[in-house]
């Protein structure tokens, strides 16, 4: 922008409330507590995701307000909205999860709905489950409003270190002989203490890691625990800088570019990030309008090493890095590497280089995150494979501890249901390579993530020993030999959909490829003989969505020609 333009401020919601036309606007936004001077402020739309719908929502309510009033402290008018939250954790394994992936686009258009038809001219929304922040950051990015993202935080562990997948994995340990009922109990009623996101390095602070570095959240806004005064002051904090961004004008086009996707592709990494991440970053790029492929994170994971010791495949919980810094002095190791972009514009109206400047190093003796020369991993856990039953790509989340090479026998299921009963009774052994077919962004509908199966399958000893493909998706608490995203899916006619049992299937995370062992004939030969399954539903929000969605390599989004 040159400094020759003049910026107003007020841009969009005069065009609501200013002038004779717009009185009855006037008289509207009077009866929820308008003055006659908040009319002539800037507006600022605060876009709370609190729920009581799950643990890591329930305390968004307090954040919205402190936000709020940080806000209204510059010299904007602030506005409280709502959207809606799914939780990933209570539907999981059952149908209901057919809704979690579709509600991040729910979310995403309900506040790009609210926050282009009421005129705001800035916008921080506040995000603390695996899909609203990614619905949040999407939303942000088309409406292309200066705009701050403001993460609620993550859960304090339960008691003996557990957390949600604590719960999960019992489960299989019971099945299993390894655990009573009773003990199952006790887990289950202390894995989760209060509120925010769950504990370890999942979904939620992946993605929360992911925003920051892309420029989007204020300094640790990822690495707040959600009931802590640090957490409050972030959300006072993103409250006066959103409008300073709209002093400035400032808006998520100068802040995202594909460097600064880059820089959150790094931090998955380095972290130890979820697969989702990869599902939801290229979901934001296509919103930011910015060109970014499965390719990018297998050249990016290249050079980029895994060093962070946390869950789900390592020891340590959020709240430990917390304690030791958080994400911050890793960022400066990577920026001082060469392995983050400094150049990047951030919400503080700074660069990340310049955000970075007197960050302190960890303290001495810390083995939470590793130095870059004694790595967990030299290059990403995150494998973007391709062969004959993924021609557009999968995603693998391969920690190394399980090894990088798998050759087993199909166990073949049309459902989640299924697969995870065959897992519990004991009918998946040593040696299988269960599939999981029709539970794609179409053919579930919904794209439901395989946590029960595969907690039952580290719960049942089997970690190392059974691999899981499908084209459905992982949470982020999901580890072990497993592989998600395979597309084309099985409900479209992809290569997964011709597996039958007994075919024998290579995974290698070191030449990147996922073959089934058959000729392109045979292959070719079951596929004509292929019929699609009939659709889950042919009415509401599940079937409008299996008609609009992409492909899982292109982000799964809802609105490609």
């Amino acid at each position: 922008m040159s400094k020759k333009d003049k910026i107003d401020p007020r841009q969009h919601s005069r065009l609501v409330v200013d002038g004779l036309a717009q009185a009855p606007s006037r008289a509207m936004l009077r009866a929820v507590g308008f003055t006659d001077e908040d009319f002539s402020k800037p507006q600022i739309g605060i876009a709370s995701t609190w729920s009581m719908v799950t643990p890591c929502n329930m305390h968004i309510n307090e954040l919205a307000d402190r936000t709020a009033a940080g806000a209204d402290t510059a010299g904007g008018k602030s506005v409280i909205f709502n959207t809606i939250t799914v939780s990933d954790g209570i539907s999981m394994g059952t149908a209901g999860m057919r809704y979690s992936l579709i509600s991040r686009e729910v979310i995403a258009d309900s506040i790009e709905a609210v926050v282009a038809a009421e005129g705001f001219d800035g916008l921080v929304t506040i995000g603390g489950c695996d899909k609203n922040m990614p619905g949040c950051v999407m939303a942000m990015a088309r409406l292309d409003r200066p705009s701050i993202f403001v993460y609620g935080g993550t859960i304090q562990p339960g008691p003996k270190h557990r957390d949600v997948v604590s719960v999960f994995e019992a489960v299989g340990g019971v099945t299993a002989g390894q655990m009573s009922l009773e003990e199952l109990r006790e887990v289950e009623t202390t894995a989760i203490p209060g509120p925010g996101s769950c504990a370890g390095m999942y979904t939620a602070n992946s993605m929360a890691s992911a925003i920051e570095a892309m420029g989007l959240s204020l300094a640790n806004s990822s690495a707040q625990e959600a009931i802590s005064g640090e957490k409050k002051s972030d959300c006072e904090k993103a409250g006066i800088a959103v409008m300073n961004l709209v002093k400035r004008g400032i808006k998520p086009s100068n802040i995202l570019t594909k460097e600064s996707f880059e820089n959150a592709i790094t931090m998955v990494i380095a972290l130890g990030g979820s697969t989702n991440a990869v599902l939801h970053l290229l979901a934001v790029a296509h919103d930011a309008q910015i060109t970014l492929t499965l390719d990018d994170f297998t050249r990016i994971g290249s050079r980029v090493p895994v060093l962070a010791d946390l869950r789900p495949s390592g020891q340590y919980m959020m709240s430990e890095l917390i304690r030791i810094g958080g994400i911050q002095p890793l960022m400066k190791t990577l920026l001082d590497a060469g392995l983050l972009h400094g150049d990047c514009l951030t919400v503080t109206g700074e660069t990340l280089a310049t955000n970075l400047k007197s960050v302190a190093p960890y303290v001495e003796g810390q083995d939470i995150v590793r130095d870059l020369d004694n790595p967990i991993k030299p290059d990403s856990h995150l494998a973007i494979l391709y062969g004959n039953l993924a021609p557009e790509g999968a995603v693998a989340k391969i920690s190394g501890k399980e090894g990088s090479h798998f050759r087993g026998s199909a166990r073949v299921f049309h459902s989640e249901e299924t697969a995870l009963e065959s897992i519990l009774d004991g009918r998946v052994g040593p040696g299988d390579v269960v599939v999981i077919r029709y539970e794609g962004p179409k053919g579930g509908p919904g794209m439901r993530e395989m946590l029960s199966p595969t907690g039952a399958i580290i719960g049942r000893g089997l970690g190392d020993k059974v691999a899981l493909i499908t084209d459905g998706r992982f949470s982020g608490g999901s580890h072990g030999f497993v592989v998600g995203h395979v597309s084309p899916e099985a409900a479209t006619g992809g290569p997964i959909a011709i597996v039958e049992e007994g075919d024998m299937i290579t995974i290698d995370a070191k030449t990147k490829t996922i073959d089934v062992e058959l000729s392109s004939e045979e292959i070719n030969k079951r596929l004509l003989n292929w019929k699609p399954e009939p659709p889950y539903t042919t009415r509401g929000l599940l079937s409008k969505y299996a008609r609009l969605v992409s492909s899982a390599s292109l982000g799964a989004v809802t609105d490609i020609n």
